[in-house]
């Protein structure tokens, strides 16, 4: 490589990763904690559940039952969805086709339900931490202007591959080596580079990975649909989706209604029992109470038995015919399998706790090589042939960095502690209040910090601060709920378990980084060589200390 190739992908890595720090450093952090999402929402709201629950656990009949005497299901297609694993269900409700219906039988519906107590909830009342993080780490709340925080997360993780690319370009000749050197004696920036570089072949593949799926997920739904429709479908938004399947199948209405309505538990057992291992997702009835009632069932199978196996099958519910089948370990398209494969590298949801444990502690190593890359940035234009303007501009832009990105651990856990303590209604004002405890405390501590222009104060204080907090959390959850992990982990309560167990290991982590964090002491830098020698000349003992040399010398 020449050397105008390696100082242009030098330059490239360098300013790549610099505009991009900040954002991709809280979708590493967010994104970390999201994989628990589940046992976080399970801990936030006392509602744990078994780490295998499907769907088909559920008693459908008696569940439809209920929710038609609420809505009057008569006419309408009903869709009950498990996307994540918490007790809650997602329930969508279509319009009626029933001319004679209600007024509010004609409209759309769509709620949470708790299959247990029968309660619903809107999103803002469903809303969790869990909810929280898992969105901020695409930015959805930045969703202002139509997909915009989409956009920037998909935009984030491109630059980010780009980076990832540039970076080991610029490395490959040295980057076994460099990776077995640490020199924590050594000037500041070896250290950082030192630490940059060791971490960062550590978690490539990891990187790597994340860098692609999330370019995927992002810029194909929120770049590349809305292009695809304005330029190969003229806006047609509707026939796209109907082209890929994502629309709904559709089904004749007789305006007969059944005298008995179907079983729907046995036709979710015949699924079950149709193909080994494969787990329901999602049931629909199609018109519900009319005699050309169906029922849909989907869902996927066993990691273990097909890693990428999305399976369906429609039943006509009034003479039990297999409408539609699509196999799941011989009928899998290329999308429904590239679709999952990146899904679920993405999600890490295919090895159980341990892999969710080993992408928690890959995310925090990269949050730690995006601070490293930009101390590296900081320490060498903190020279002194760089104008004072600029180093004090260069200073401010890494106080205020470090400020935003380390407060976001102390932030997490006041968040924690506030919804524990002060959040036990789940009415409509639970979203504001979580994103009012979240964002201004992240603000404000973003500022104090700031404000300090302290790197090392930043850096030990926020790593303190939030070790104090969240070994609160657990404490917190025990008084409030009674749920100590000492009665949790017995009962078979493992997501509450899991989340106090989590906040132990995390704080007492931070702890003991933080009290074993030391300021550096300032180096003593050494005479220019002319005068070394000189001096050596005119007799100095050279068996002397450095420190007595040069004393000696002046």
């Amino acid at each position: 490589m020449s050397n105008r190739i390696y100082n242009v992908l030098f330059h490239t890595h360098t300013v790549s990763g610099i505009v991009i720090s900040v954002a991709l450093f809280v979708i590493f952090f967010a994104g970390s904690f999201s994989f628990f999402r589940d046992e976080i929402v399970g801990w936030e709201r006392n509602e744990p559940i078994a780490e295998n629950a499907t769907l088909s656990d559920l008693d459908f009949d008696v569940l439809l039952d209920t929710l038609d005497q609420r809505y009057a299901l008569y006419g309408r297609d009903v869709a009950l969805t498990r996307y994540f694993n918490e007790r809650r269900i997602n329930v969508s409700l279509s319009a009626t086709k029933d001319t004679t219906a209600t007024e509010e039988a004609k409209r759309r519906n769509f709620f949470y339900l708790d299959p247990q107590t029968s309660d619903t909830y809107t999103y803002q009342s469903n809303y969790s931490i869990g909810e929280l993080l898992y969105r901020l780490h695409f930015f959805a709340q930045l969703n202002l202007w139509g997909t915009s925080g989409y956009i920037l997360a998909g935009l984030v993780a491109f630059f980010f591959l780009f980076a990832i690319i540039t970076g080991v370009l610029v490395h490959w000749k040295k980057i076994v080596s460099n990776f077995y050197v640490f020199r924590p004696k050594a000037s500041l920036k070896n250290l950082w580079t030192d630490a940059h570089t060791a971490l960062g072949v550590i978690g490539l593949p990891y990187q790597f990975v994340y860098a692609v799926t999330g370019a995927c997920l992002i810029i194909g739904t929120s770049v590349m649909s809305p292009a695809v429709v304005a330029f190969v479908y003229d806006g047609d938004t509707n026939q796209l989706y109907e082209d890929f399947g994502f629309n709904p199948p559709h089904y004749e209405w007789s305006n007969d209604k059944l005298a008995e309505v179907p079983s729907i538990n046995a036709f979710v057992a015949r699924a079950e029992d149709k193909w080994d291992g494969f787990e329901v997702r999602n049931v629909e009835v199609f018109d519900y109470g009319d005699q050309n009632m169906h029922i849909g069932i989907e869902g996927r199978t066993d990691y273990k038995a097909k890693f990428a196996g999305r399976g369906e099958i429609v039943f006509n519910a009034t003479t039990g015919e297999e409408v539609k089948v699509v196999d799941p370990f011989t009928s899998t398209s290329y999308q429904n399998a590239a679709t999952a494969v990146i899904t679920q590298l993405h999600f890490g949801d295919f090895g159980g706790m341990p892999l969710k444990v080993v992408y928690f502690i890959l995310g925090i190593i990269s949050c730690f090589v995006i601070i490293s890359g930009v101390m590296i940035w900081l320490v060498a234009r903190d020279k002194k042939h760089i104008p004072e303007k600029q180093r004090k501009f260069n200073a401010w832009v890494v106080w205020i960095y470090l400020a935003v990105c380390l407060s976001m651990f102390p932030a997490t856990a006041i968040t924690f502690l506030a919804v524990k303590v002060f959040l036990l209604d789940f009415d409509a004002t639970r979203m504001t209040f979580i994103y009012q405890v979240f964002f201004y405390s992240w603000l404000v501590l973003s500022v104090l910090f700031a404000a300090k222009r302290d790197n090392f104060f930043t850096n030990k204080y926020n790593l303190l601060g939030g070790a104090v907090l969240g070994l609160l959390v657990p404490v917190a959850n025990g008084i409030i709920s009674g749920n100590w992990p000492w009665v949790t982990f017995p009962a078979g309560y493992y997501q509450i378990f899991v989340v106090d167990v989590f906040w132990l290991a995390v704080s007492l982590t931070a702890l003991i980084i933080g009290l074993n964090l030391k300021k550096p002491d300032k180096q003593v830098k050494s005479p220019p060589r002319k005068r070394v020698i000189s001096h050596l000349q005119k007799g100095v003992d050279v068996s002397l200390t450095r420190e007595e040399s040069l004393q000696q010398l002046n």
